[in-house]
């Protein structure tokens, strides 16, 4: 299977923030699932855009690549060396969470925080924002077909979902081509689900592989 990973919790889609203020400075912290480095850097443009008047807009993000170790990247965005972009980093690496990318701005309030008051307040302002966000967790899957004639279809999908398949696609053609979903290397028990559902008159066959995403718990 080409996809040889791990699942791993990522953020649902959508965008989160939160806001805290410490002496007058307040820190505006925004979060959203990123797939890529591509799509991490179009949010912090994003999110820049849409502040164009703060002082700072420092970020971090960790995002999943296959079979190798996850992108991070971070920006103290004209703070202090180490005091935000890092920080922020190291609360990202502590959730858990990959495919996430978080943008602290930041507009001066006038009283300087020093080095250790700016990590505070970075990493405070990651851990609010972070705390509102919904999980997912994004699966392998092996995938594969099955023909079920449209009188059947409906009953067939009942009860093939009942077995802990999840149905990644139904197209209606001269007959309803399901695509189903499996963890990776559980193809030998859906051909036996599939032999139980159909009593035997249903041909399964491989359809490849790809991610799916699964509510999560955390």
């Amino acid at each position: 299977m080409p996809v040889n990973s791990q699942p791993y919790l990522r953020p649902s889609t959508g965008e989160w923030s939160a806001e805290i203020e410490i002496k007058r400075s307040r820190f505006i912290g925004f979060v959203a699932r990123t797939a890529d480095e591509g799509e991490a850097r179009s949010f912090i443009d994003a999110i820049a855009s849409r502040y164009p008047d703060a002082r700072h807009h420092c970020t971090a993000f960790i995002v999943h690549v296959d079979e190798a170790q996850p992108i991070e990247r971070s920006s103290d965005d004209g703070e202090p060396a180490g005091t935000a972009g890092q920080p922020m980093l190291e609360v990202l690496r502590g959730s858990g969470l990959l495919d996430v990318t978080v943008v602290v701005v930041r507009y001066f309030g006038g009283v300087k925080l020093g080095t250790g008051g700016l990590v505070r307040a970075y990493q405070d302002a990651t851990k609010e924002v972070l705390a509102q966000v919904t999980r997912v967790s994004h699966e392998p899957v092996d995938l594969f077909r099955v023909s079920v004639p449209h009188a059947d279809a409906g009953r067939f999908e009942a009860d093939i979902r009942t077995e802990d398949v999840q149905v990644v696609n139904v197209d209606y053609a001269a007959q309803a081509e399901f695509t189903l979903g499996v963890p990776a290397g559980d193809g030998p028990r859906l051909e036996s689900v599939v032999a139980k559902i159909s009593g035997g008159n249903v041909d399964i066959h491989e359809a490849g592989s790809t991610w799916v995403d699964r509510p999560s718990g955390q």
